[in-house]
This record gives C-alpha cells, sequence and structure tokens, in this order.
C-alpha cells in the first residue's frame, strides 16, 4: 500500500469523534494527515464539540476535546495532498465562507481526489458546487443544502456511508466504521487481519 498524504479541514467546534477518530485511524494505517485551520498555526489548537443522539428533536451539544493542529493551513497548498477529509460540527458553517477553503475543496475534485465528507461537512462541499449530479449523505439537517446545490441527498441509516466516485460521505460519527473503510478502499488501503 502507498501511503498517502491527506488533508483535514478543521476549525473551532468542529465536532469531536469526527475530527479525533479519522485523524488517529489513518494515522494508525499508515498514511500521513495534516490537519489545519485557517487562521492557525501547527500546535495550535481548535476547540471541538460533541454532538450526541438523545431522543430530542436534534443532536444535543457538550464540551469536547482540544485538538491540537500540525499544519499552517494558510501556507498549504491543496496540489500537495492526495486526498481530503472534511469533518462536521458546527465548524463547517463557517469554513465554507473562506475563498480558500473553497478553492482547495473544489481542486479535489477537479483532480479527481478521494474527498470524505461527514455530517455538516457537505455545507463545505455545496458550498464549494462540487455536488451537482453526486449523490452525498450528510446530517439530514444538510440535505436542503446537498438538493440546492444540485447533488442528490442520500437518505442511509446514522451508521452507513455512502460512495459516490471517490466521494465517500456519512451522516454522522455513529457511521465511522462504515465511512472510514469504505474512504480506506476510495484511497486503496488494504487492511488484513
Amino acid at each position: 500500500m502507498a501511503a498517502k498524504k491527506i488533508l483535514m479541514i478543521t476549525g473551532d467546534y468542529t465536532e469531536d469523534y469526527e475530527t479525533m477518530v479519522p485523524f488517529q485511524a489513518l494515522l494508525m494505517a499508515g498514511h500521513t494527515v495534516h490537519a489545519a485551520c485557517p487562521g492557525k498555526k501547527a500546535g495550535e489548537q481548535v476547540r471541538t464539540a460533541i454532538h450526541d443522539f438523545e431522543g430530542d428533536q436534534t443532536y444535543s451539544e457538550k464540551p469536547g476535546h482540544n485538538f491540537t493542529l500540525n499544519a499552517e493551513f494558510d501556507s498549504l497548498r491543496a496540489e500537495d495532498y492526495d486526498a481530503l477529509v472534511i469533518p462536521g460540527g458546527r465548524a463547517p458553517e463557517y469554513l465554507r465562507l473562506n475563498p480558500k477553503v473553497i478553492a482547495a475543496v473544489q481542486h479535489f475534485f477537479a483532480a479527481d481526489k478521494p474527498v470524505a465528507a461527514i455530517c455538516h461537512g457537505a455545507q463545505v462541499l455545496a458550498a464549494a458546487g462540487v455536488l451537482k449530479g453526486r449523490t452525498c449523505s450528510a446530517y439530514p439537517a444538510c440535505a436542503p443544502e446537498v438538493k440546492a446545490a444540485g447533488g442528490e441527498y442520500a437518505e442511509i441509516p446514522v451508521d452507513k456511508a455512502r460512495v459516490d466516485g471517490k466521494l465517500v460521505t456519512a451522516p454522522a460519527w455513529p457511521a465511522h466504521p462504515d465511512w472510514l473503510a469504505k474512504f480506506l478502499q476510495v484511497l486503496g488501503t488494504t487492511i488484513t487481519p
């Protein structure tokens, strides 16, 4: 397996599990992962939030861990990366306002590189205009954005993921086993017991 260089775009109040788990799992599988946030440097932290499903009409939110970045977004080049990961949480609602984030996302799609987005990460994809004609899962509250961007919203169980070409998406963190397994397949990563 050839190790990949993966960019993770994140920010304050990113969802804790959707940031920490893929970051650690992709490192464990032998890949290089650069976690970066616009306006912050390597070694700085983003705050995370834990979104949980406790029977309310929407998720609850609790403080999560601080997550230490290991790359500086403002000086990186998307062209230097093989794949992209966009966690959910509240960060996507403002990350999608950053022109460099949008340009980076557009690069990965134009170059047909693997992209994994989960939960509210679809907000960044919709803002980047890369969903037209694609099927995309996301947190159900993001379905109108997926559809408005010309995508087909995949209404799937919360613990499942959807693959459309090199795009791997899922509704929320309960899908991690399926989402990460499918993303590893798209990356060409083989894990044998």
